[in-house]
């Protein structure tokens, strides 16, 4: 779990703090935006079928429905602009987060299951949240895009909030 959260902060802070050689373009915010999404889409999937926790299962559907959404947005937008998603070092980084924090996840049952995927929601969503704010929205050109990243961020934040109380609600039934 430890080195998921690092390869997580790791490519979150690259993508944040501009330690790439240059801010994101628009076609590699894309890229970000819908392997950030998919990432979560797909903890939310395993955790629907492995959790026996109303309060996590419900939160799962959540994660796969809004974040459906939002990729879906995402790539009606860049077919509109006709932007193809530029592959980066961040949204590979992302990527391999994501398949290690499933490896992990697939090997818990019950209670541990649980507590790590909404421990991984928490800590996910609040990078992501810095990411957005501190670079994605600053560093579009595409004011459409830019629109979008500001529209989708108040759906992280409540993502972020949930996550925070059922996070209290398992710790206070441990």
């Amino acid at each position: 779990m430890r080195n998921i959260r690092i390869a997580l902060a790791t490519a979150l802070f690259v993508a944040a703090s501009g330690a790439a050689a240059q801010a994101p373009n628009d076609a590699q915010i894309a890229s970000i935006v819908v392997t950030a999404n998919t990432v979560d889409i797909d903890a939310g999937k395993l955790a629907e079928s492995k959790t026996s926790n109303a309060e996590v299962k419900a939160f799962a559907q959540r994660m796969v429905a809004d974040h459906t959404g939002v990729n879906k947005s995402a790539v009606d937008l860049v077919t509109k602009l006709k932007v193809t998603p530029q592959d980066n070092p961040t949204s590979q980084s992302l990527k391999t987060g994501g398949e290690q924090n499933l490896a992990n996840l697939k090997g818990l049952s019950g209670a541990a299951f649980d507590n790590a995927y909404i421990a991984h929601e928490v800590a996910y969503h609040q990078q992501v949240l810095d990411a957005v704010d501190k670079t994605l929205i600053p560093s579009a050109k595409n004011e459409e895009l830019k629109a979008l990243l500001v529209k989708v961020r108040p759906a992280f934040v409540a993502h972020l909030d949930h996550a925070k109380m059922i996070q209290a609600n398992l710790t206070k039934k441990s």
